[in-house]
């Protein structure tokens, strides 16, 4: 940790390594323990605090190399103006920048500092030589700064960092793969209040989007209507009916190597939705719809001359296995992904059999993000070769 009011998000970011398993060992720069104390990150650690290149409870005082061989990565966060000088330039004048000269590890930086800071050119020259040196730079993200300013220059919010480190972690079976992914419910209107729509959460569907963009992939989530964050280097693009959730795929498929249609789609809609809201009185009859079958997405992704490996989701209430399988042959889809939706929906865990021309798989009840993990697993195993000519 270097010096910087963006040290309160590491006491989350800490909080959220910790919990997923990892072992953290906080170093802070003088200037860090300014805006916050190492008691509190000891607390949330669970392990000692580091703030000095003598300090005694290093048997060989050497602590910037004991420190570094005992990590997988260094992550400095916040990293400020001034740090990021040091690092581009070798130099090694406390304990936290001589452990990051003496390293054998990976080194990440989170930038933080004032929008003008950032703009600087000796910081984009800094960054610039950071990158060139393997160094990961995430971030910075844009908004309102401490300052009262807006621009880029803010560190990334806790979690937005715990995504990018898991992603850095995580094996890149799908590096150089471009996903085009749905996810969501639709949202079919019937006046300019009322519409159709279901209980689809999103939350598998987004599981699997930071599930591939971790594996390596380019990731364009199309969503429908759901109050979910968007994962870290996920593309996010939002609509609300099936018929803008088809439009929006098919402008995007043909960049496609991999379709995943995740969203739970209205199969039909009202033919001509009123205009004004449908106003209930004594003396109107009670209203009545006409509706019209909403394009089939992943049938018509199936059916293009060059289609990405395509793979569908059914939501069923019961016979899976019989509906699972008459589904995928239907759509004309080399996977088709099962599960029972009206015993899911909005659930954090689920439970999914994979069809396909060989057979039935199931795969053991999961979290969705540990399930969504397994799965892009499972259609990294299938990809042709071919699917990185498009």
């Amino acid at each position: 940790m270097t010096g910087g009011i963006a040290c309160y998000k590491i006491a989350e970011l800490t909080r959220l390594l910790t919990k997923a398993g990892a072992t953290v060992q906080v170093v802070m720069t003088e200037a860090a323990t300014q805006f916050i104390t190492p008691v509190t990150m000891q607390a949330l650690s669970g392990r000692p605090v580091y703030t000095s290149q003598w300090d005694t409870r290093v048997p060989n005082n050497m602590a910037h190399i004991d420190l570094s061989r005992e990590a997988d990565a260094i992550v400095i966060a916040p990293a400020s103006t001034d740090f990021l000088a040091k690092l581009a330039h070798g130099m090694a004048d406390d304990l936290l920048s001589t452990l990051c000269v003496a390293r054998d590890c990976p080194l990440l930086v989170v930038p933080a500092m004032n929008r003008q800071m950032w703009q600087n050119p000796a910081t984009q020259r800094n960054v610039t030589q950071l990158r060139a040196d393997g160094i990961e730079v995430l971030g910075p993200d844009s908004g309102p700064q401490a300052c009262g300013e807006v621009g880029d220059g803010r560190m990334l919010e806790a979690a937005a960092t715990y995504e990018a480190i898991a992603s850095f972690f995580s094996p890149k079976i799908l590096s150089g793969r471009r996903v085009l992914l749905t996810a969501g419910p639709t949202f079919e209107p019937l006046d300019p209040v009322r519409g159709i729509t279901n209980r689809s959460s999103g939350k598998m569907g987004f599981a699997l989007a930071r599930a591939a963009q971790q594996a390596g992939a380019e990731v364009h989530l199309v969503a429908g209507p759901v109050a979910l964050e968007t994962p870290w280097g996920v593309v996010r693009e939002d609509v609300q009916t099936a018929q803008q959730m088809h439009d929006a795929v098919m402008r995007s498929v043909a960049d496609a190597d991999i379709f995943i249609g995740v969203a739970a789609v209205a199969d039909w809609r009202v033919d001509h939705a009123s205009e004004h809201k449908i106003k209930k009185t004594a003396e109107r009859a009670l209203p009545s719809f006409t509706f019209v079958e909403n394009p089939d997405i992943l049938a018509a992704v199936a059916r293009l001359p060059h289609p990405p490996f395509a793979v569908g989701f059914a939501a069923e209430s019961g016979d899976l296995e019989v509906h699972g399988e008459e589904k995928r042959v239907r759509k004309n889809v080399p996977l088709l992904i099962g599960n029972l939706g009206p015993l899911t929906f909005g659930l954090d865990d689920n439970e999914v059999i994979l069809f396909e021309a060989g057979g039935a798989t199931k795969l053991p009840r999961a979290d969705k993000q540990t399930l969504a993990r397994a799965l892009i697993v499972e259609i990294a195993r299938r990809l042709p070769d071919t699917s990185l000519i498009r």
